[in-house]
């Protein structure tokens, strides 16, 4: 082997258009299932048509041999993953023989997915990974009918793309049906080419819902045991009605192949994406302008909520609807549009799902009350560039300022020597921390050299005794922690709650 590998079983696979032709071979052994409801065969049978294969081919430029030379592609799991990693690799480091120096001609790749047909004009709603990068886009009936799509337009943060064909002949459309009625233990079919067996129909129950699984801003997925495996991206997953109620998607599997693990998008997601690629090519989501966090149990403390629910606004832009509303950082939004917001995923589903321009109530929490806000929502930005933190350096100062110590920290009045030693910007006031103790809460809440504390309590301090007035105070009135405002050397803030006894 050539160096250690990551541990399949750690892995989350995406499954459609990763699968190059001919190359998977191996079917991992499916859940064994309790015979399901009788009803399944009829609506197999009167939505099978609108269930599509999706073809694309991309051309994979590649340069000169040796260590200048390509190593072919094919889908992680595979079985001959390893074997073309070993081989490829050892060959482009082979001593510079004619084989190393070998020219690669480009060359076209070939993938499979899923997708279905909503519109029987023909359009076709599938996987953003399905058809990633494609040359080409082709998509193949039931009878085996195959057709050039164009496409329409895609949404990366949901794995959404809209195609669209001309029929040869009349269509067969499947409707949405509505993600949020679906419960736990439900029956659920999955239909499509799994592997590159099309028309392939399987059946389970819903696992779970709202499920997080940390692969973009909107997460909300519908989990499923029934058998997903490579080339089921992009494929409907029916209710018992013959609906649509989600988008196969990824899979969690140690082989590439099902172990009872799927994912869809639900419905309620798809139908607005959708309906948007359709009418604008592009997705014109809500944007609020606040930067927001979790609420811990300490903060919430901290903050006289009880329980500890919502979103915690730990900034505002200046040029977001936010701002002038009268939204402030240590607000607490608790319900948007009317609906409740129990953490920030809940909130950042909602806003970018309004409509932009639309006036919305906002309640917050502040200083232990609520009060509404009215919002006229704009629209998010989208872009590919991640706007990162500035970076503190790790080294201390070679002159250690006046420092006081408190809550585990080394405190000091944020002057001009440390503004330039840890590139703190003019507009950032507070108090500078120097120094952190060891083992600390502190520590544990990774404040380090060059952050600038705010506020405590939400209200603002100017040097160290303010700090310790403040938290001595805290004690008194029996409180557990504190919450502080801090902020980086660009400004960005965040709370922080620390233990005070």
């Amino acid at each position: 082997m050539t160096g250690a590998r990551p541990a399949l079983s750690r892995r989350l696979r995406l499954f459609g258009a990763a699968m190059t032709i001919g190359v998977a071979s191996a079917l991992a052994t499916a859940p064994a299932f309790a015979r399901g409801p009788d009803g399944i065969a009829d609506i197999a049978e009167k939505v099978i048509d609108a269930v599509v294969n999706i073809s694309t081919s991309q051309t994979v430029e590649a340069k000169g041999g040796g260590d200048r030379g390509v190593t072919p592609q094919v889908p992680p799991g595979s079985p001959f993953e390893e074997f073309f990693d070993d081989f490829f690799k050892n060959r482009r480091g082979g001593g510079g023989g004619k084989e190393s120096n070998r020219e690669f001609q480009p060359r076209k790749t070939n993938s499979l997915g899923s997708g279905f047909i909503v519109d029987t004009s023909g359009v076709v709603v599938t996987n953003n990974h399905v058809i990633a990068d494609a040359d080409e886009i082709n998509v193949i009936m039931n009878d085996g009918t195959k057709i050039k799509a164009e496409l329409v337009g895609v949404d990366k943060k949901t794995d959404l793309a809209v195609l669209k064909f001309k029929p040869v002949k009349p269509l067969t459309a499947v409707k949405f049906g509505d993600s949020d009625k679906l419960r736990l233990g439900e029956w659920v079919i999955a239909i499509g080419n799994p592997f590159s067996l099309g028309g392939s129909v399987t059946a389970g129950i819903v696992s779970a819902k709202n499920r997080d699984i940390s692969q973009g801003p909107y997460d909300s997925y519908i989990q499923t045991d029934a058998s997903i495996n490579r080339g089921n991206s992009g494929g409907p997953l029916f209710n018992l009605e013959g609906e649509v109620v989600g988008v196969n998607t990824l899979i969690i599997s140690p082989t590439g192949g099902s172990i009872g693990l799927g994912f869809a998008v639900p419905s309620k997601t798809v139908v607005g994406v959708v309906d948007q690629l359709r009418q604008f090519g592009e997705l014109r989501r809500g944007w609020l302008g606040v930067r927001i966090q979790q609420v811990t149990d300490e903060i919430a403390e901290s903050l006289n909520i009880k329980p500890a629910r919502g979103a915690l606004v730990a900034g505002v832009d200046d040029k977001g609807p936010a701002k002038p509303a009268g939204i402030e950082p240590g607000d607490v939004v608790v319900k948007f549009d009317g609906r409740d917001i129990k953490d920030p995923k809940d909130l950042s589903r909602v806003v970018a799902d309004t409509t932009v321009g639309k006036d919305v109530d906002v309640v917050v929490i502040r200083k232990g009350n609520e009060e509404t806000k009215k919002v006229k929502l704009g629209r998010l930005e989208e872009t590919d560039k991640v706007k990162e933190a500035a970076l503190k350096p790790k080294e201390d100062p070679a002159e250690k300022p006046v420092t006081q110590k408190a809550l585990g920290l080394d405190l000091a009045v944020l002057s001009k020597d440390l503004r330039t030693k840890y590139k703190i910007k003019e507009s950032v006031k507070g108090v500078i921390i120097t120094g952190v103790d060891n083992g600390s809460d502190a520590a544990e809440k990774r404040l380090s050299a060059g952050d600038v504390i705010v506020e405590v309590a939400q209200e603002a301090v100017a040097n160290a005794g303010d700090i310790k007035k403040r938290v001595e105070q805290l004690k008194k009135d029996g409180k557990k922690s504190v919450l502080l405002l801090v902020a980086n050397g660009e400004g960005e803030l965040r709370f922080v709650a620390l233990g005070v006894q």
